[in-house]
């Protein structure tokens, strides 16, 4: 039995890889980038004291971000000797050591400090989110993707996850101002009673595109996530328009996070957990935002069930008229490796595990054998 109360050293840190293929192709940024496959990288930490920590690293792709899968294991091989021997519940000493190893690279210390966590809250007895200071039960509506270009595309996509239970959407658009506006309209006529729509750029505006299908579509009072590619993009164009923002690929450190925040350059944080670093550094931005009265939606960047329980318990630190969906990615996937454990899809939302820590570990035969172990 694993040992609690008494000193704990990490002793050793395993590294797994394995592919992620998508259900359906996916395209972001109005049809510029493609996805099908994705890169996960799985961490196995142990302990002096018997306890057993899993974290996961899964950016989307290569060209989404500046985040990808071989960065992570090349990361972990640089901050591995700078936390082996260190308490992992002693979260902020973690934190630091991988600062001071490798300053910047946050996708890259995500899965560990995931990993961490899940430790803490085993030892503690706890879920994360209780162990953060108290995670809602309220179940969360998970966020559909609709990576679709097409008006016909999109309506097929959002009934197929309608049918699923699914009340929450992510409609994908950008790069055509004609076609977002047809869009956008076509999908607020099919809106259903309750339904949360957020209508993601990504990236991909021009700062005039952004302002005429705005104004265009200013009736309809939708949300807009991240609709030009920088923060002073953003910035520029916040004083021209009505429409609520969320800020997300621009969201990647805590001074972004203050800027937006005191600025009013949007509305709501989109908080992708392996971009920013994990769930120390995400938690620090969920308080500048309840701070400021921004409102959030929180998403596991892409990867299993183990980086979506991640995404809920942070969500479930947030109060409820607060946080409006997690964004999941399990159900976009071909493999599950975790063999149906975990928080799962009921009637299109997430609930709370009760397990400590994370609440769900992997099949380890499923990953087979680790590429690298630092001991």
């Amino acid at each position: 039995m694993p040992r609690k109360g008494k000193a704990m050293k990490i002793t050793r840190i395993s590294v797994y890889q394995q592919d992620l293929p998508l259900e359906h192709p996916y395209w972001l940024s109005g049809g510029r980038l493609k996805f099908e496959c994705l890169d996960a990288s799985f961490v196995k930490i142990e302990t002096d004291a018997g306890f057993v920590g899993w974290g996961e690293g899964t950016p989307w792709g290569h060209t989404y971000v500046p985040a990808h899968g071989p960065g992570i294991r090349a990361g972990i091989e640089t901050m591995a000797p700078f936390i082996l021997g260190l308490d992992p519940r002693l979260v902020l000493e973690v934190e630091r050591a991988m600062d001071l190893a490798l300053p910047g690279h946050l996708y890259a210390k995500s899965p560990i400090d995931m990993a961490c966590w899940d430790i803490a809250g085993q030892a503690a007895g706890l879920p994360i989110a209780d162990l953060m200071g108290g995670g809602s039960r309220t179940p969360r509506p998970i966020a559909s993707s609709v990576g679709a270009k097409t008006i016909e595309d999109t309506r097929a996509v959002m009934d197929r996850y309608r049918q699923r239970g699914y009340i929450a959407h992510s409609v994908k658009i950008g790069g055509d101002v004609a076609r977002d506006i047809a869009r956008i309209r076509d999908v607020e006529d099919q809106r259903r009673v309750g339904e949360i729509i957020l209508y993601d750029v990504n990236r991909g505006w021009t700062r005039q595109q952004a302002l005429r299908v705005l104004s265009a579509t200013e009736d309809l009072n939708i949300m807009v996530e991240q609709p030009c590619e920088s923060l002073k993009d953003i910035a520029a164009i916040s004083g021209k328009h009505a429409t609520p923002v969320s800020v997300d690929e621009c969201l990647v450190t805590l001074q972004d996070a203050v800027a937006v925040a005191e600025n009013g350059w949007a509305e709501i944080f989109g908080i992708k957990l392996n971009r920013v670093g994990g769930l120390t550094k995400a938690a620090r931005m969920r308080d500048v935002a309840l701070a400021h009265g921004i409102d959030m939606f929180v998403m596991a960047t892409g990867g299993s069930v183990l980086a979506d329980a991640e995404a809920l318990h942070l969500a479930a630190t947030i109060p409820d008229d607060h946080c409006h969906a997690v964004w999941a990615c399990q159900d976009m996937l071909t493999v599950d490796i975790a063999d149906g454990r975990g928080p799962r899809n009921k009637d299109g939302h997430l609930h709370l595990p009760e397990a400590p820590g994370l609440g769900v570990h992997p099949d380890e035969e499923a990953l087979g054998d680790p590429l690298a172990v630092y001991s």
